[in-house]
């Protein structure tokens, strides 16, 4: 990584590789011209992005890979559609800017294809320059046209611009990759590929995540559907084995199906990852089996100790009318300082704390995390 014009510039190996291998493929003077003249106007045109960026006050990195430039903005602000259109658009404009400079300079007519022709060198720029700036604009996606004709469409179709554009950019790539083998040109076949792979990634990464669900879910699923030994297996190992991720934050089974699902486990029940543990001492405690659900949490409580699970003794306690067992436990909660927002708001609303919400202790505790903390 080194810095140019106060930009953090990281090139990557992928860079140099493709360089290498353009020199390898051609294997002379103009092979050379190329691969020099691509690396330093890559560079120019990810430069161009910035700099419009950093315009708008936005802090820009650049990153120079396999086949692709690109550069990366965080904007101090909303920006608006022009703003992100001109920044994208900023890009080919000072690539092939200052290629056609760099012929002249050199005393070749960029129009003129007789002069562009004469040396390895002026043919190189021109191809890097010009004929690869231009082909930034062609209105696809992820090339920089693509992106420019993606900002004005979403001023017609506000938040659905970029999915249609994608799929109009797999459909024109798709047929000019049919043209050019149809037609025996195949000079373009690696770009065309490398815009196809990048547009199904898009895609895909595109496509809105489907929420994960449980175990729990998963088990009673298997249970209507009559797999009773699947839905036992899938709960033991998600009860028995600490989780790479904590269960789903959203349980959607019926009191029905976890009363059954309960009834599948056997006994002692068992207990292993803190997450799953903390579930099935939540379903003990709603589906009124409080001795259950009392003994369990604590065990886990003794296992990991934690504000949720004294929460459940206590109030499966307090469900039991066993109320100096439920305020020992509130004060174990308070202690685990794990969830006080939790503890707040169950002291304020659980029914089964209701004969102990006014003990001098429970009060002391309440108190002690206080009125203006925002409640779970």
């Amino acid at each position: 990584m080194f810095r140019l014009l106060g930009f953090d510039v990281r090139v990557q190996s992928g860079f140099v590789v493709f360089m290498a291998l353009i020199v390898f493929l051609y294997r002379d003077e103009f092979g050379l011209w190329l691969a020099g003249a691509i690396a330093v106007l890559t560079l120019v045109h990810e430069l161009g992005h910035a700099l419009a960026a950093r315009r708008t006050g936005a802090h820009a990195e650049i990153s120079l890979g396999f086949l692709a430039g690109y550069a990366s903005y965080r904007p101090s602000r909303p920006l608006k559609r022009r703003e992100q259109a001109w920044i994208s658009f900023a890009g080919p404009f000072v690539h092939i800017s200052t290629a056609v400079v760099v012929l002249l300079a050199i005393g070749v007519n960029p129009l003129d294809l007789d002069q562009v022709r004469d040396s390895p060198a002026s043919a190189a720029i021109f191809w890097a320059g010009p004929v690869i700036g231009a082909m930034n604009l062609i209105p696809v996606l992820p090339l920089d046209g693509g992106n420019i004709v993606t900002y004005g469409l979403d001023a017609i179709v506000p938040g659905r611009a970029r999915r249609i554009m994608l799929y109009a950019s797999i459909g024109i790539t798709v047929a000019s990759a049919l043209l050019l083998i149809l037609t025996g040109n195949r000079g373009f076949v690696l770009f065309i590929g490398f815009l196809l792979i990048t547009q199904m990634q898009m895609l895909s990464a595109d496509k809105p995540a489907r929420p994960r669900s449980s175990v729990w879910d998963d088990a009673a699923a298997s249970l209507d559907a009559g797999k009773h030994g699947k839905a036992q297996r899938t709960l033991l190992a998600a009860l028995s084995h600490p989780q790479p991720t904590p269960p789903a934050s959203e349980i959607r089974i019926t009191a029905a199906q976890a009363g059954a699902l309960i009834d599948l486990l056997p006994n002692p029940l068992p207990h292993g990852d803190p997450g799953n543990e903390f579930v099935l001492a939540n379903l003990l405690l709603s589906t009124h089996r409080y001795d259950e659900a009392a003994h369990y949490a604590a065990g886990s409580y003794q296992r990991h100790p934690n504000t949720l699970s004294a929460l459940i003794v206590a109030r499966a306690a307090g469900a039991l009318h066993d109320q100096a067992t439920a305020v020992g436990w509130l004060r174990s909660a308070a202690e685990a300082n794990t969830s006080p927002n939790a503890l707040a708001s169950a002291i304020d609303t659980a029914p089964e704390l209701g004969a102990v919400r006014h003990h001098p202790d429970v009060t002391a505790v309440r108190a002690g995390i206080g009125p203006d903390r925002p409640r779970a």
